[in-house]
């Protein structure tokens, strides 16, 4: 039989209070990535579909072929607009945290 020991077990539990106290952080953090991860999704895939044939295709006159290029090229520049935003807010955020603790 093994014998186990008791003080590994009540310094693990020792643990579990500090992440309570950064639970409202972590909420925070969350929400940001999840309002990312959406905006993610929908704004290059819409924007694909509605400059491809409201702006190239309707209102330019250009081709489908021509259309399915330039549509593609808005799509991947609004990933990077996503994703620049995405660094920016994460570390303000990040740089908000810093100060907040600093002066506690």
């Amino acid at each position: 039989m093994e014998i186990h020991d008791k003080t590994s077990v009540s310094s693990a539990v020792g643990t579990a209070p500090d992440f309570i106290g950064n639970d409202g952080s972590l909420v925070s953090v969350l929400k940001t990535l999840l309002f990312f991860t959406i905006l993610m999704i929908t704004l290059p895939i819409g924007l694909y579909f509605a400059s491809k044939s409201f702006l190239f295709e309707a209102f330019l006159g250009y081709s489908s072929n021509d259309s399915y290029f330039y549509a593609a090229i808005v799509a991947v520049l609004a990933v990077h607009v996503v994703l620049a935003l995405f660094v920016y807010v994460a570390w303000n955020e990040g740089s908000r945290q810093l100060r907040e603790g600093k002066q506690d």
